[in-house]
């Protein structure tokens, strides 16, 4: 059984210095930065191993939808997480599109969720899935 903890109006909360706030504001700054650099590796490294490759956020639906889509034409996508577009930015070239999810196919952009809806129902995209190898029917 849960038990409540009990709430005391007569605690006061210590506001911290603004020194400390500023400290935790540079610390964290700088652990995103440094994993924001992780991603981006990450997402070059799954891009170059993998012939079908998702780049999405955690928990997130387009990417669920997007997932589904390929898995439903036989494609087993590799699934890359990440938190933000920084992470991309080594990979997508200047001026590409870095909304997530985003699709790799081959080693090359395809696209987001509307530019993959958009060639599979022209019907361009099972080729393209079959010359990057992720499909062999």
């Amino acid at each position: 059984m849960y038990q409540a903890i009990p709430y005391s109006s007569t605690r006061t909360w210590a506001r911290p210095s603004p020194a400390a706030e500023a400290a935790v504001a540079v610390k964290t700054e700088t652990t995103e930065a440094a994993a924001s650099r992780e991603d981006a590796a990450g997402v070059e490294r799954a891009v170059s191993e993998s012939p079908v490759v998702v780049v999405g956020r955690r928990a997130c639906c387009l990417t669920h939808v997007v997932k589904r889509l390929l898995q439903g034409l036989g494609v087993n996508p590799a699934v890359h997480e990440v938190a933000d577009e920084a992470a991309l930015a080594g990979v997508v070239p200047d001026g590409g599109e870095a909304a997530l999810p985003v699709v790799f196919v081959g080693g090359k952009l395809l696209g987001g969720l509307d530019r993959l809806m958009a060639v599979h129902i022209s019907g361009e995209l099972v080729p393209i899935l079959k010359k990057a190898g992720a499909l062999w029917l």
